[in-house]
Parts: C-alpha cells; structure tokens; sequence
C-alpha cells in the first residue's frame, strides 16, 4: 500500500531528514486510558507493519492521572515507534490534538481516541480514500455503541446543527478517527474546543473533504468524559465557525452593515421627531421614540467603530503570521526548455 501520499513537507535539500519522513503520523489524545494504551497501541502498529507503511504514533498526555502519562514515557524510551508529548495539565482534546499535530512529521495524519472506540484496522482504508484526492477523509460511526441519551442524542442534535450551519454535510463530526493530508494540518490553527469542527476549518481552507463508514466498539475500560452538558459549548463554538466562514477576512461587512442599519433607523426617527417638533409644536422630552432613536446611532456609531478594530486586528492576524488570505492547491505551467 506504499505510495506517495503526500509530498514530503521537508525538501529533497534536506537529505537524509526527508527520507526517514514516515508515512503516516497517528495522533492520539490520552486522558486517564492507562488500561487501553497497551491494545490501542498494538493494533495500531499491527495494522500498519501489515500494510507496509512506515510510521510513528504520537501520544499527547492531557493531564492524567492514573497513570497514563507514566507508561507512555516508559513506552516511549523502548518503542522507537512511539512518541510521548506529555502536557502540563488538562488542557482540553483541542489543545491534545493540536500538540500532536505540532510533533507530526508523516505525510498523512491521522487521528484516533484512545478509549479502544475508533477502530485501528479502518486506517488504511481511510489512507487509500486519501489517496484518490481528498484533504480530509472522516470516519462516520453508522453503528455506534453508545448511550442514547448522554451521548448519542446530543451528537444528532449538534450535527445537525453544524451541517446546517457550515454546509459541511458529513454524518459525524464527533468521531475522531480522520484522514489529513499533512499541509492541511499546517495551514489550521486550533484553539477553544474546536476539535469537533475540523471538517469545517478544513473547508475554509479550500479542502477536499468527504467521509466514509468506520466501526465503533463499546468502550471497554473506563468512563466517556463527554455527555449531554457540551452541547452548549458546542453551540458556542458553532457561532465562531460560522463567523470564520463567512467574515474572516471582512469582518466590517457584519459589523459595518449592522451599524449603518442602525445608524440609518436612528437618524430617521431623529428626522421625525424634528419635524413634529418643529412643525407641529408637540412635545418629545417624553417620547419613547426619542429614546431608541439616541439608542439606535450610538449602537450604531459603536457598531462601526467595532467593524473597523476588527479589521485592523484580522490584518495584524493575518500579517503576524505570514497567512495569506488564499490556498494554492497547485500551480501547473509548461516547462520552457
């Protein structure tokens, strides 16, 4: 199954480092799986030794507590497969997966929980879709084994929302279990808890994206961290997307409208108001009217000014960073002899 993926992010400038690139980068989030670490990380190296692809797992300690961080490190000094990024604390899966995507090298990544859930066997399938084009290939859980009330009614109702939402229309957006091109994963910075959106930050960077159906098993060890109380910080996060989306870049497009909107509305009642006054001689100290118009332009003024701030910090994030506002996906010319 060894094939070019990817090209490799080091140049052939680099020698012997581009060589050993390994081909595929697994990517784990760890929180208190002491007893599942040992299985996940057989069956991990089992299915890729058997489909002949060369690769390293990268295990990203979140702060646990029982254990975990404790066998990897020891893990790590006599597996020459195996890498442990051991955080401080409990920092969240988002900050997890965003260290693990730092200390990748592979030309594809892939991500997986440790929990024995996601199914190592299903990632060459996953690689092969990769190969046919795709960004990002998702796994989709048809069949999951889960609680119907604190896991799997909570996930209907946030995927439903997101692909309403982002016009990203994959099944599941909770599975971990993903196919990434490595330059993809270059280009996303992660932070929050957008873990779950990744599909969608995927998508605004001009990305391939489709899904396939992957097994899931009960959980064996342990409890889920994760139950009906995220579905708020899932709508949150949706808010954030969705602006991402659409104003990233123009962002005084939202702000600016609202605030000529509001500016417009106030300034025509104001109109009104004069003209009663003046022209009729009633009295207006004591009109709800004169309130909301006042109301209406300083909202707006303050509706502007935001507009603009927010232009001038989407500038300094981008130029900070060197982020153009585009993504190449390939330049083709005709070579001049």
């Amino acid at each position: 199954m060894r094939s070019g993926l990817i090209p490799d992010r080091l140049s052939e400038d680099d020698g012997l480092i581009s060589a050993i690139v390994p081909d595929v980068s697994v990517v784990v989030p760890v929180r208190d799986e002491v007893e599942s670490l040992p299985l996940l990380l057989e069956a991990i190296a089992s299915t890729l030794t058997a489909s002949q692809l060369s690769y390293e797992i990268i295990c990203v300690d979140d702060g646990s507590s029982d254990g975990s961080a404790e066998f990897l490190k020891e893990q790590a000094q006599i597996r020459p497969d195996l890498k442990a990024v051991i955080l401080r604390r409990n920092y969240g899966q988002t900050a997890a997966m965003a260290a693990g995507f730092k200390y990748a090298i592979g030309k594809a990544i892939i991500t997986l929980d440790a929990d024995l859930q996601n199914d190592p066997a299903d990632i060459p399938m996953l690689l092969a879709k990769l190969e046919e084009g795709y960004d990002l290939v998702s796994g989709w859980r048809q069949n999951r084994q889960d609680g119907a009330l604190n896991r799997l009614l909570p996930s209907k109702i946030a995927n439903w929302l997101i692909r309403r939402t982002t016009s990203v229309y994959i099944h599941d957006y909770g599975c971990s279990l993903k196919a990434y091109r490595a330059e993809l994963v270059a280009d996303m910075n992660l932070y929050g808890e957008l873990h779950r959106f990744l599909p969608a930050l995927a998508y605004i960077e001009g990305a391939r994206i489709t899904e396939l159906p992957v097994r899931h098993h009960a959980r064996r060890f342990g409890q889920s961290k994760y139950g009906i109380s995220r579905t708020f910080r899932v709508l949150m996060d949706l808010l954030t997307i969705l602006f991402m989306k659409k104003f990233l870049t123009r962002p005084m497009h939202v702000f600016g409208l609202l605030g000529l909107v509001s500016m417009i509305l106030g300034t025509g009642l104001g109109i009104y108001l004069t003209i009663i006054k003046l022209a009729f001689g009633e009295i207006i100290g004591n009109r709800p009217l004169l309130i909301l118009a006042v109301l209406l332009l300083v909202t707006g003024v303050q509706l502007f000014s935001f507009g603009l701030l927010a232009e001038l910090v989407m500038r300094t994030y981008h130029e900070s960073q060197g982020r153009p506002i585009y993504r190449v996906r390939e330049v083709v010319a005709k070579k001049v002899n």
